[in-house]
């Protein structure tokens, strides 16, 4: 597929109407019946009763005495981590002008999603690197220094679990295509505190990161630096040292130690 080709939109009517009823709920100074909500939205009764009926099943709407639907608890859960997520970019963007000598590469933010990194924020280095690290750009955790630092707090069962069965496409002839290797780069990961992509995602480009934790050892955020092999090869202590100072800042800050 070409670049510049562009996907059609998919729209899923069950979807759309279970947001528009949402939407209502919460713009409604009062609860609404079933039958009010189908009347306002111009739904068919039934197909309204039944949405509303998987959304009390999921604590996203309940129903009072009177039978009016109120907005559910669960949503909480949903703002939560939406406010937790860019309260960690705030605090990124923020305490990184703490650390002078990050501020000379691009350091990133990611987050993990299954088998892949999300990238949440991005400083940029003055000096390009090739590589565009844009919000919502996915990557192999595998191949990323950020997703290697997030993947090392996993036992190795859940490894084998995501990997097992097939490793990522390679990005480069350095990406990592063996589940034992990758587990042997995780082993030093977890003794030193500090993942290395050497390469994997783009030849030529060196990545050193680490992983923001909670309170329970479980990842929130992965940061790291890149920079090209000369820059790597003079600043990787140094660097690794700010990384880990500034996860630990940011896990404060945020309240998860």
């Amino acid at each position: 597929m070409k670049s510049n080709d562009q996907k059609p939109s998919v729209s899923v009517p069950a979807i759309d109407r279970m947001c528009l009823i949402l939407d209502l709920i919460t713009d409604t100074n009062y609860p609404l019946t079933s039958a009010e909500i189908a009347e306002q939205l111009e739904l068919p009764r039934s197909s309204t009763h039944n949405i509303l009926q998987s959304l009390l099943n999921k604590h996203l709407v309940f129903r009072d005495r009177d039978n009016r639907y109120h907005l559910g608890s669960y949503l909480l859960y949903w703002a939560g981590k939406y406010e937790k997520q860019h309260s960690i970019i705030d605090v990124f963007l923020e305490l990184i002008n703490n650390y002078p000598v990050l501020l000379k590469n691009t350091v990133t933010l990611s987050k993990i999603d299954g088998k892949e990194v999300v990238f949440l924020a991005c400083y940029e280095s003055p000096a390009p690197l090739g590589f565009t690290f844009r919000s919502g750009v996915r990557v192999p955790a595998p191949f990323s220094a950020t997703g290697k630092a997030m993947l090392a707090t996993y036992d190795d069962k859940t490894l084998n679990q995501l990997f097992g069965q097939q490793m990522p496409a390679p990005y480069t002839t350095r990406s990592v295509q063996r589940l034992d290797d990758l587990i042997s780069e995780l082993q030093q990961v977890r003794q030193s505190g500090i993942s290395l992509d050497d390469g994997q995602l783009r030849e030529g480009m060196y990545c050193l990161g680490t992983c923001i934790s909670d309170a329970d050892g479980q990842p929130i955020a992965g940061m790291a630096v890149s920079f090209v092999k000369q820059e790597y090869e003079q600043q990787q202590q140094a660097v690794s040292e700010a990384l880990v100072s500034l996860a630990q800042d940011i896990s404060k800050h945020i309240g998860t130690h």
